[in-house]
């Protein structure tokens, strides 16, 4: 069976083109205009085992958003795809990942219900990177593309002071968690409604 889907998203405001191989090597090609960001799903692909090619184009001299929540919708819907039936998958992940100084908790589940719990407060810090990424985005990012994917997520900061390292834990921790979730252990779709 093969989990590989391919989305292609074009408005006035962003032109995407993703593919996705949830049974690869880890395998990354990411370019969006904004290093930062791409540095960020680059951990999706390299810590979930996935190879994932993403190019995207946006209109950054407005500012990063529309290009972050668009890649992000368009790579929910791929993952989705890939996905299929979900007969076998493990459905349920979670962890506790460190970065450095930061520490956060991940839970989640390929419920085929998008719901998304973000408890991160992070301190107040100048964009990273050149085009700058807002922070803020990072929740957007995830909330995008959990919702697009159609999975419950929870995601809690433990502790961390560098903003930075506490949206590379996120971002690895969900990596890791969608990697587990993913994982084909059995023969049935894992509900007791035999839908997810």
């Amino acid at each position: 069976m093969s989990r590989v889907a391919t989305r292609e998203r074009s408005t006035k405001e962003t032109s995407i083109k993703i593919s996705i191989d949830l049974d690869g090597t880890g395998k990354t090609s990411v370019s969006t205009g904004l290093p930062f960001y791409d540095h960020m799903l680059e951990q999706i692909g390299r810590h979930g085992g996935f190879d994932l090619s993403i190019e995207a184009t946006g209109d950054l001299h407005i500012d990063s958003h529309h290009t972050v929540e668009d890649v992000a919708i368009a790579l929910g819907e791929a993952f989705r795809e890939a996905l299929g039936d979900k007969a076998g998958v493990r459905r349920f992940a979670s962890g506790r990942f460190p970065l450095d100084e930061a520490l956060v908790d991940i839970a989640l589940d390929l419920s085929g219900r998008p719901f998304v719990v973000w408890e991160v407060d992070m301190p107040e810090v100048l964009p990273l990177g050149n085009p700058p990424f807002d922070p803020q985005l990072a929740e957007h990012a995830i909330t995008s593309f959990a919702t697009a994917a159609a999975i419950t997520l929870h995601v809690s900061l433990v502790r961390g002071r560098n903003v930075h390292h506490i949206i590379e834990a996120a971002f690895k921790g969900l990596a890791r968690s969608l990697r587990d979730a993913v994982r084909v252990e059995g023969a049935g779709v894992p509900s007791t409604k035999g839908v997810l």
